[in-house]
């Protein structure tokens, strides 16, 4: 079975991790920081290929609402956001066969992503 989006409740449940806190005390900061990098590749291809699902940069914002960063947090995960963005950007100008193959193996990611995030060191 083809995953077609993240389902929203384990992305919620892994914005909700924890508390804010510092980046140098967040043990979660790398999956973080890893799924906004994941929803700005997300957001390209969903785009390119035309695809409706999620819209992965009102997620992303929803992101860093919840986490609540400082500005220099802040600036790492939209740096995230915009590294995957740009990554799939300077490479498919259209969808191929393989844009739509990356779209679904990033789906998967994310979904993972959350859902280890949110069971390791959700509340």
């Amino acid at each position: 079975m083809i995953r077609r989006a993240l389902p929203i409740s384990v992305l919620v449940a892994a914005l909700s991790v924890c508390q804010p806190v510092r980046a140098a005390e967040a043990p979660f900061e790398p999956s973080l920081l890893r799924l906004s990098e994941v929803l700005g590749s997300l957001h390209y291809l969903t785009t390119l290929c035309k695809e409706d699902g999620p819209q992965w940069r009102g997620l992303m914002e929803k992101l860093v609402s919840a986490e609540a960063p400082d500005e220099a947090r802040k600036a790492r995960f939209i740096a995230s956001f915009n590294r995957g963005y740009r990554s799939f950007a300077s490479v498919y100008t259209t969808c191929t066969a393989s844009a739509k193959t990356a779209l679904q193996r990033y789906r998967s990611e994310g979904q993972d992503l959350a859902s280890q995030t949110a069971a390791r060191f959700g509340n």
